[in-house]
């Protein structure tokens, strides 16, 4: 008999064991078990093939409707074919159909019989617009000596399993049976009473049930178990951050009158929104505890989160304490701190001549600070002159210490990790310092509760008057050039009104083998094609569509004060004899660069880049209450599912709403974080989209539980699956330190 922990190999042989192992990553009899069905087919059903997608790994069930063999290469001298025989069948569910190509093997043209009925496992291609499989594994269902055949459709549903080309899903089903065959009764996790007042399947049922179900019903219900346990050991995770955080000490920082802070919301030339306001008291309240705050402060691009997150900043220097600014670029490090020594003033200057007799310092420190200049802004943060200090992964270094840290804030959560944030946490003695986060990718409600499940979230909806709506194109360059040539024009007419453009690539340079910072084109089907560069494009506009104008460019291989001097130009504006018109850019600009006189935007290969990436670069634009335009160009062809994505996009400016496209478009892995790593997901089948309410359960459940038992001490199995999950979490953090 078996256990989950035991070695395949040593369960079911080798000649099983070992495929699983080198292309699968399965290992363990647990593994083996947890690679769920990905759906499951009907027996006397068959395979929708319109469903297909090319590139993925599929196994269908179809009926041949004719079959024919062919010569490769045309014939020799002889007479007798050269290159061998291709055998070339039609499969059909009954209204479309599908090619299937066997290369030099002439006997599948013999089992391939008109009317006949099989499952047939490949990968979906593409050949003269149609879709293919070539060389399937293939089982018949009337084929009596098929045993493997006979093993799969001895029940009423068939488990289709997430496969490769050197695994068939039928190979993975025929391990999965004997597996199951050998297993011992797997012991439950949970506590009976937990099961019952869930309405819950037993897990060793639940376990068997999802790679043998008699129905859709029992499959569901194992389904649901084994789901819910993803999400009670996930919200278990974060309730223990919660149980820790919620019993650490902070220096409270209430607010002070006629401080920083009053002076500045007296400066403020416009009134602050409800949402602001809201926001504001409840992150005064929790600055002025005895606990340190931890607070996700999450709203759509202009809703105004920097400004909330400065008069946090301002309340905690009133009240003799310090605050970070966390960036995760240094351009946008460059620009909170300009940003931050505009908006305050005088108050930026204390102890300076002209400064206000009760301001402070904003210090900017990131890992490219020359080295005289890091030991000024060393001694200023040590001794406090600084209250204020921006900066980017530098400020985590063990050589920078504090006077008194009271408030960091992480703008970008996404960019950084849970352990990134808590290794400046850890490293201050004592009380704990406050924490804010802040995100501008809206985040669904299901996502936060499992992403930032350990923090209070704080929503801003609304967006401060002036800030206007983008208007988003979509432009497909093969099939419209004309309208490449009228997106020139346009940037041209943009120039000449006094207002400023951004234009946005993949890459830095074609010597570039990558599209530097995005991933692959989103339709597999697409053929390969060249992106623009930044280097070479703006070169080509400055020689052509756009001679005259003053065109800059930035990318991240600039050193820090060309970084620096290319964005103060382009702040500058046509007004300035040195400004800059149209600045060429890769992503750096994707995040809080804030630029008020820039109008357009016109994005390169825009399929390229994924749907919050294109959010926030349309954000840098019509931020001063202007009419605002963002050309999506790309090169995937109209009715692609990289154009009609663009499409999507376009058509709404709501990150909210874009968020949840996002999300059905993603991976749950990606989305959770854990492909970041190259790890499979601890997600298996968890959905943060269609599992809300199982993981509203499994928060309310985890809470309890850990509320009653901190170390899960009356709970063993569910304490070493938690356990083995935060290790996973650690471990990840460090191999991308």
């Amino acid at each position: 008999m078996a256990q989950l922990t035991d070695r395949l190999l040593a369960v079911v042989g080798g000649r099983s064991a070992k495929p699983l192992s080198e292309h699968l990553g399965i290992d363990t009899v647990g593994d083996l078990l947890q690679h769920y069905p990905r759906r499951y087919e009907t027996r006397g059903q068959l395979t929708d093939l319109a469903e297909l997608v090319p590139g993925e790994q599929a196994t269908i069930i179809a009926e041949v409707r004719s079959v024919r063999t062919v010569g490769m290469g045309g014939r020799g001298r002889s007479g007798r074919t050269r290159g061998g025989l291709r055998v070339e069948a039609t499969l059909t569910d009954g209204v479309g159909s599908l090619a299937v190509t066997f290369f030099n093997q002439p006997w599948r043209a013999k089992d391939l019989r008109p009317g006949r009925r099989g499952l047939f496992s490949g990968k979906v291609g593409e050949y003269r617009g149609k879709l293919q499989l070539a060389n399937p594994q293939c089982h018949f269902v009337d084929d009596a000596d098929d045993a493997e055949a006979a093993e799969i459709f001895a029940r009423e549903l068939i488990p289709v399993y997430p496969a490769t080309g050197a695994v068939a899903s039928t190979v993975i089903a025929r391990t999965v049976k004997l597996a199951l065959q050998m297993l011992d009764p797997v012991a439950d996790p949970m506590p009976p009473q937990v099961l019952a007042a869930r309405s819950l399947m037993d897990f060793d049922t639940a376990l068997r049930t999802i790679h043998q179900p008699d129905d859709q019903q029992e499959a569901r219900q194992a389904r649901r178990r084994l789901a819910y346990d993803e999400a009670l050991v996930l919200q278990s995770v974060l309730a223990r951050r919660r149980h820790h955080a919620a019993g650490l000490l902070a220096a409270p920082r209430p607010a002070v009158p006629d401080g920083i802070a009053g002076d500045f919301d007296g400066r403020l030339p416009f009134p602050l929104t409800a949402g602001q306001e809201d926001v504001g008291r409840r992150i005064a309240d929790d600055l002025a505890s005895a606990h340190p705050m931890h607070r996700l402060l999450q709203g759509d691009v202009g809703s105004g989160k920097t400004l909330v997150a400065l008069r946090a900043i301002l309340q905690v220097v009133d009240a003799g304490g310090q605050a970070v600014l966390l960036a995760p670029t240094e351009v946008l490090a460059q620009q909170h701190h300009t940003n931050m020594i505009r908006m305050l003033g005088p108050l930026a200057q204390g102890g300076l001549l002209g400064g206000a007799d009760h301001g402070t310092r904003v210090a900017l420190l990131t890992g490219s600070t020359p080295a005289a200049v890091r030991r000024r802004v060393l001694l200023e943060i040590a001794t406090g002159e600084a209250g204020i200090i921006v900066g980017t992964h530098a400020l985590l270094q063990d050589s920078v210490q504090y006077a008194d840290l009271g408030l960091i804030v992480v703008d970008e959560q996404h960019r950084f990790g849970v352990e990134q944030r808590s290794a400046l946490l850890e490293r201050i003695p004592g009380e704990r310092p406050h924490l804010l986060v802040m995100t501008a990718t809206p985040i669904p409600r299901t996502v936060a509760m499992t992403v930032f499940g350990d923090l209070d979230v704080s929503t801003l909806t609304e967006r401060p008057a002036g800030e206007s709506r983008v208007v988003s194109h979509v432009v497909a360059e093969r099939e419209q050039p004309s309208h490449i040539d009228r997106a020139w024009q346009r940037v041209a007419e943009e120039v000449a009104a006094g207002r400023q453009v951004f234009i946005v690539c993949p890459r830095i340079s074609d010597s570039d083998d990558e599209a530097a910072g995005t991933g692959a084109p989103d339709d597999p089907a697409a053929p390969p094609a060249a992106t623009h560069a930044v280097m070479e494009l703006a070169a080509e506009l400055a020689a052509g569509p756009l001679s005259g104008l003053r065109i800059g460019v930035l990318h991240g291989r600039l050193a820090p004060q060309e970084k620096d001097a290319v964005m103060r130009r382009f702040a500058a504006g046509p007004a300035d004899g040195d400004g800059v018109d149209v600045l060429v850019s890769t992503t750096v600009i994707e995040v809080g660069v804030d630029i008020a006189g820039a109008a357009m935007m016109v994005v390169m290969d825009a399929d390229r880049f994924g749907v919050s990436q294109l959010h926030q670069l349309r954000g840098r634009v019509g931020r001063a209450g202007q009419p605002a335009l963002c050309l999506l160009m790309t090169q995937a062809e109209t009715g692609s599912a990289a154009h009609a994505r663009l499409l999507d996009i376009a058509a709404t400016n709501d990150g909210f709403e874009l968020a949840r496209l996002d999300l059905e478009q993603r991976r749950e892995g990606d989305v959770l974080g854990a492909a970041q790593s190259g790890r499979r997901s601890s997600l298996r089948l968890l959905s943060v989209l269609r599992d809300g309410s199982l993981i509203e359960m499994a928060r309310d459940d985890a809470s309890a539980i850990v509320a009653a038992d901190p170390d899960l001490i009356g709970l063993p199995l569910l304490r070493e699956a938690v356990v083995a999950a935060e290790a996973a979490a650690t471990s990840e953090y460090l191999e991308k330190a």
